[in-house]
């Protein structure tokens, strides 16, 4: 078996992806083919004994799309949109469309030389034009359905089509009857419908377009998160080179504050790196000789020299992006209620419209009688609530969840949300700030806290380190002026040295004291510190210690309760963390989690959420680059807007103003929206089953009989009764 990924042209909609694959998948010689909407690729694994790709390029073309070639997910260049001013246009079109066939109607002024009394050609011809502009404007839509028709794969879109369709080719029909003189036929006209059900699902496919491009964009733009160029050591000399001119063995040289420029080890040099973007580790971690070393990474304080060993592709920032893409084409079963009704739907209309043809043609011996009858039930059968009963709910929800601080990407989600049984949340950034603050100050002196605190955020004013940076923080919230220092030093791996007001003070770790000679204070206070999962910083003034600092992460305002709600809901809540096991235990006990799985790395992130799937229907919230594979790899990803732009566009929801309990609002909003479609779909039938027999005459012998007209009449009621009940789902607080 080989496989291959085919950059895809000519998708515009979730139609398109599934026809595509489903045409793909029933080829003899393809083991399995995966459709990627929103990487406009397919992954296809096939048997290269029984076809090759010029064959499967072809199969891609008959099924009515564009193969451009093995998708290498380099970046490409953006091109401009014209979907917008072609909504526009349809919009303005169909407006105008309904004014003239309606105007009269609700007693706004007709234009005079297209009153459909007093110049029928006119009127009917206007409309046709117009009609024709709008179907060609929607012609994708159009073809979608007639493909997947033939294909016999029918779906939303092949009901749209013969719902268009049946409605315009009868209107044709009765202008031509117009120009030939029989001007009651003006009454008879259905383009309108045609036009108004073609505007509505271009919005629908509008918004859809709109936001496919945005993961993969972010995957193409992770790829810049490592530098341009690096220093290596060649021939005994310094050189600056390209990533591409990096080979496998070159020594490369890192100065503090630069990113590191690929994977390798270190073989020189000591310093403190930051990797909370693999990771999502939020201190940064000692590298020295013989360690590990990630691109992208940042080095914070001193210079090493480390040997490259994967390169390009095999890179972990690479590795990440390939996991994306893996993740994004795996597809769980989700019921598309409408979707699978109308695979027994469609032909079963078109079947009943034939039989029904047929046989009053024989009865009545009447052609135009049978033809009456064959488009009324076509016209009645017409999809458009049924194509409306769940987009336009989920448009609705949408629209309320976004002025909630809630942005839904995909309707998947929204369906879903619901049946979540288990919540997985990130720590570092999501269940807390993401940034160290001090927690507790232990002073061991004479001197005022705010006094020791001025003259360590002083030194530290120096210093790069989250840690330092934390000091300075809490100095500048108490308004501690921040003065100057003398002989600052950085010692690598443990802290720095300085002097401050003609004191010599020592600041870092247990090792520096230790080094030293200075006698440490109070070994409980370390104990209890370490246990609260603080990171210590050890202080020391003219050669005695003086205080002792514990730094952390800490929580979000009210996490406790979005914890507590959610469990009242019986959803199993998990904490999943790259970062070390004893400070996740310490936050998930403060919090109420009992389930903790810390120290994974990206790849094992996903593998745990793969087991967790097996239970149920598994959301993922997170907030950085490393939880990226397993937002995607989740039924449901969920990440927060301060969190980077690949775990925002990976995510299939965004919370935007990062207040976790929005997580509850989501679940409600779901739930409503689940029971607000089921309620909607029952209308869109309720209709067909009571007029398809009347449409069909079988109720012609009590005298009971119906019209085109009648049915797009009943039709429209349907539409209105759907848009109403969908309606409620705006007013619902």
């Amino acid at each position: 078996m080989k496989k291959v990924l085919l950059k895809i042209g000519g998708m515009t909609c979730s139609a398109c992806s599934s026809g595509l694959e489903k045409f793909l998948n029933k080829q003899d010689g393809i083991k399995i083919a995966t459709v990627n909407l929103v990487m406009n690729n397919a992954s296809i694994e096939y048997d290269e004994k029984k076809l090759d790709l010029p064959t499967i390029e072809k199969f891609v073309k008959k099924a009515g799309f564009e193969s451009l070639g093995i998708d290498n997910l380099e970046k490409e260049e953006k091109k401009k949109s014209k979907e917008k001013y072609k909504l526009i246009a349809i919009t303005i079109i169909s407006l105008l469309i309904l004014y003239i066939s309606m105007s009269h109607m609700i007693g706004l002024p007709v234009i005079p030389f297209l009153d459909m009394i007093k110049y029928p050609i006119n009127y009917a011809v206007s409309l046709l034009v117009l009609t024709v502009i709008v179907l060609f404007l929607g012609k994708h839509i159009i073809k979608n359905g007639y493909k997947n028709l033939i294909h016999k794969t029918p779906n939303m879109d092949t009901l749209v089509t013969i719902g268009v369709l049946s409605s315009f080719l009868y209107s044709i029909y009765g202008t031509i009857m117009i120009f030939r003189g029989e001007n009651s036929y003006v009454e008879r006209l259905y383009y309108e419908s045609a036009a108004i059900v073609i505007f509505f699902i271009e919005i629908g496919k509008y918004v859809e377009a709109k936001n496919k491009d945005k993961t993969k964009e972010a995957l193409q733009e992770l790829m810049t998160i490592t530098p341009n160029s690096a220093v290596i050591i060649r021939n005994d000399k310094e050189i600056k080179v390209t990533l591409d001119e990096i080979q496998k063995g070159d020594i490369v040289i890192c100065k503090p504050g630069e990113k590191i420029a690929v994977d390798g080890t270190v073989v020189d040099g000591v310093t403190h790196i930051n990797e909370a973007f693999i990771t999502g580790e939020s201190i940064p971690v000692k590298r020295e000789n013989g360690s590990k070393v990630i691109a992208g990474s940042i080095n914070y304080e001193g210079t090493i020299k480390y040997k490259a060993e994967k390169i390009g592709k095999e890179s972990t920032v690479s590795e990440i992006v390939r996991m994306v893409v893996e993740a994004t084409n795996t597809k769980a079963p989700i019921a598309k209620i409408a979707d699978k009704i109308s695979g027994y739907f469609v032909p079963t209309i078109i079947i009943i419209a034939i039989i029904s043809f047929i046989v009053w043609l024989i009865i009545a011996k009447d052609f135009a009688f049978a033809i009456n009858i064959f488009v009324t039930i076509l016209v009645v059968a017409c999809p458009c609530s049924l194509g409306l009963a769940t987009p336009l709910a989920i448009v609705i929800a949408s629209g309320n969840a976004s002025r909630k601080g809630i942005l839904i990407k995909t309707s998947e989600a929204l369906e879903n949300a619901h049946k979540v049984k288990t919540i997985v949340f990130d720590k570092t950034g999501t269940l807390t700030k993401g940034e160290l603050t001090v927690s507790k100050i232990y002073n061991y002196s004479e001197l005022g806290e705010n006094d020791i605190l001025k003259d360590i955020a002083s030194i530290e004013n120096k210093s790069e380190h989250p840690i330092a940076k934390a000091i300075i923080t809490t100095a500048k919230e108490r308004k501690l002026e921040i003065g100057d220092v003398k002989e600052f030093k950085a010692i690598p791996g443990y802290g720095v040295s300085a002097k401050a007001n003609d004191s010599y003070y020592l600041i870092g770790n247990k090792k520096l004291m230790q080094e030293n000679n200075i006698k440490i204070e109070n070994d409980q206070d370390e104990v209890d510190l370490v246990c609260e999962g603080n990171s210590i910083l050890f202080v020391a003034k003219d050669n005695k210690m003086i205080a002792l600092i514990g730094v952390k992460d800490v929580l979000k305002d009210n996490v406790k309760e979005v914890i507590t709600k959610l469990k009242q809901k019986n959803i199993d809540i998990v904490m999943l963390t790259g970062d070390n096991e004893k400070t996740a235990q310490v936050i998930a006990k403060e919090i109420g989690i009992e389930n903790v799985i810390a120290g994974v790395l990206p790849k094992q992130k996903a593998e745990e959420i793969k087991k967790l799937k097996e239970k149920g229907i598994v959301m993922m919230c997170g907030d950085g680059i490393n939880d990226s594979i397993s937002l995607v790899t989740a039924d449901i990803g969920v990440s927060i807007s301060s969190g980077t732009d690949i775990a925002m566009d990976s995510s299939n929801v965004v919370i935007m103003n990062d207040n976790l309990e929005k997580i509850n609002d989501l679940i409600d909003i779901s739930k409503r929206t689940i029971r607000n479609i089921k309620q909607n779909l029952f209308w869109a039938f309720f209709y067909n089953i009571c007029m398809i027999p009347i449409a069909m005459g079988i109720l012609k012998p009590f005298g009971i009989t119906m019209n085109p007209m009648i049915a797009a009449f009943a039709m429209t009621l349907s539409s209105l009764t759907v848009v109403l009940n969908a309606l409620r789902l705006k007013i619902r607080k």
